[in-house]
């Protein structure tokens, strides 16, 4: 049985923002965009390639481990719209004894009929009660995936927010950094002029970066005056520039990026769920709708959370059921639901 990390490991701060010397914080972005690889792109699968890309894809493979909200399989092979949760940690090669934090957390839900993608960003240290664990109130929701990883994080947000999560997909920096110079870099007009690890960005100016320039494009926190607000946007700047590299798709499909890229991530969607995406939900990938849950910093019981009020939760969770196609409904309590 694993060790239960303990509370102090589970709340830890960060320095305040703004304050303190320049931290390297290793890219926390998420997304499923290992996943997008493989379905993004034009022709048919060559059987190389159809058996590079199934043979990643057994590899990335990992149950949740709990029983989902809905009938997943039913709502994908039907062609109505998901949810996958994406995680994002700052971890090496990820390894099935991982129990570290997923600092970005971003519900991305895929609309094959709108022919729309909708990221929402969810603060990493948004006072939450963990599922499972509600005794612990209150705990950051970053912390979720130390207490039961993927699984208990999903049912985590699913009763933060009244929203169902049908799949979820965790990346790390160095998969994100393999794909952006597999597609041979992104396009990315910064938001704010900083320097950040020795690169610098104009606002305004369109840039070619490659990958490590992406990256620490995405990495920098303690200059923004927006804080990790300001992180979570330009974190979904850069999952947009990778969607729309839909052309250099065919140079992800490669064996030695498909193995070494499989070593970054892990994901609960199946061979079979990725060749229906690749089929059914490419268009979706064209029109990206960029949105994030704001929360409001307080101390409690001497450590910095993010209280998002149950108005804004509401308007996250209207957001996100009508861009499933789901009947309006309450979100969730503020102390979640007591299984």
């Amino acid at each position: 049985m694993e060790e239960m990390p303990s509370r102090s490991e589970l709340h830890r701060d960060k320095k305040p923002r703004g304050k303190g010397p320049k931290k390297r914080h290793p890219v926390r972005n998420v997304i499923l965009i290992i996943i997008a690889v493989l379905l993004v792109g034009t022709g048919a699968f060559a059987w190389r390639t159809y058996h590079n890309a199934r043979t990643a894809a057994n590899t990335v493979y990992k149950s949740s481990g709990i029983k989902k909200s809905r009938n997943t399989n039913a709502v994908l092979n039907s062609k109505k719209p998901i949810s996958i949760l994406l995680l994002g940690t700052d971890t090496g090669a990820l390894g099935r004894d991982y129990k570290g934090r997923t600092d970005t957390l971003i519900i991305a839900t895929v609309n094959p009929k709108t022919k729309t993608t909708t990221l929402m960003s969810l603060p990493r240290d948004s006072e939450v009660a963990v599922s499972g664990f509600e005794q612990d109130f209150p705990t950051k929701l970053n912390a979720a995936y130390a207490y039961g990883s993927a699984g208990t994080t999903i049912k985590t947000v699913q009763n933060w927010l009244n929203v169902p999560i049908d799949y979820y997909a965790l990346i790390n920096m160095g998969g994100m950094k393999k794909v952006v110079n597999e597609i041979g870099g992104v396009d990315i007009t910064p938001i704010r002029t900083f320097t950040y690890e020795g690169y610098h960005y104009t606002k305004g100016v369109k840039t070619h970066m490659d990958g490590d320039k992406a990256l620490q494009y995405s990495r920098m926190r303690y200059q923004d005056p927006l804080g990790d607000y300001g992180r979570q946007q330009r974190q979904r700047q850069l999952i947009t520039a990778i969607l729309s590299e839909s052309t250099s798709a065919s140079n992800l499909l490669k064996q030695d990026f498909l193995q070494s890229i499989a070593k970054q991530t892990r994901t609960d969607l199946t061979f079979g769920n990725l060749t229906t995406l690749f089929s059914n939900y490419r268009s979706a990938t064209k029109n990206i709708v960029s949105d994030h849950a704001q929360g409001t910093g307080q101390s409690i019981n001497g450590q910095a959370f993010e209280v998002v009020s149950q108005s804004e939760k509401q308007r996250v969770t209207n957001v996100l059921r009508k861009s499933l196609n789901l009947k309006a409904a309450t979100t969730g309590e503020k102390y979640a639901n007591r299984n």
